[in-house]
């Protein structure tokens, strides 16, 4: 079968998804081997453009462990974990804030508009999009009160106001976000990108949520 029936077949089977997912809403987070690997970024790409191009509105939202691991590690800031998750400081959160703002999403944004798409990147900072507040963590101790744990700038979507990207939805953008959001002391704080696509589907009442990642 050559390329062009193959197409042609592939299109034929997702007629009936196209038609139940037309003008709808689909959040998808991306993160995981996707997100480096030259091939599959390209791929992504084309398939957030497809998907626009046949009347479904892709929302994403990305992660980028790995890129603030490897600018860590250039700049000699260690990393400490609790339960799989990153002890935050005010210098971790600076350059978390600027490889998954300044970064990430930039590229993300410029692969998608190289390849013919119209996309638009925001970090939660922007129209106060995420609200958070402070995560909150205790580890059972034995024959103790709980121990609380001091995560520093590691934040829970507290709401998500969608004016912003229901105003790219009609100018026929695609958003880009990255999981950060804004507390109410103005700051900001990391937030798993897995909770903030949750958050935004539920708000935004999309048809689908799509987490693409492996391990992140």
């Amino acid at each position: 079968m050559n390329k062009g029936m193959e197409k042609a077949k592939i299109l034929i089977e997702s007629l009936p998804y196209i038609k139940k997912f037309a003008h709808k809403t689909v959040v998808i987070k991306y993160g995981g081997h996707a997100m480096v690997d030259e091939e599959l970024k390209k791929n992504f790409a084309l398939d957030i453009i497809l998907l626009k191009y046949i009347g479904i509105n892709p929302v994403v939202v990305h992660g980028g462990g790995p890129q603030i691991n490897t600018f860590l590690k250039k700049m000699n800031i260690k990393s400490n974990y609790i339960q799989g998750m990153r002890i935050t400081d005010g210098e971790t959160m600076d350059v978390v804030e600027m490889v998954l703002v300044g970064k990430v999403n930039k590229e993300i944004v410029s692969l998608i508009n190289f390849h013919g798409g119209r996309a638009v990147g925001l970090s939660g900072r922007d129209g106060d999009m995420i609200k958070a507040r402070k995560m909150s963590l205790s580890i059972n101790v034995k024959d103790a009160p709980p121990e609380l744990i001091d995560l520093g700038r590691v934040g829970e979507v507290t709401e998500v106001n969608p004016e912003v990207l229901v105003t790219l939805d009609r100018q026929n953008f695609i958003p880009v976000i990255a999981p950060v959001g804004v507390g109410e002391d103005g700051k900001s704080y990391n937030i798993n990108a897995d909770l903030v696509a949750g958050a935004v589907a539920a708000r935004l009442k999309a048809e689908k949520l799509v987490l693409l990642t492996d391990v992140e």
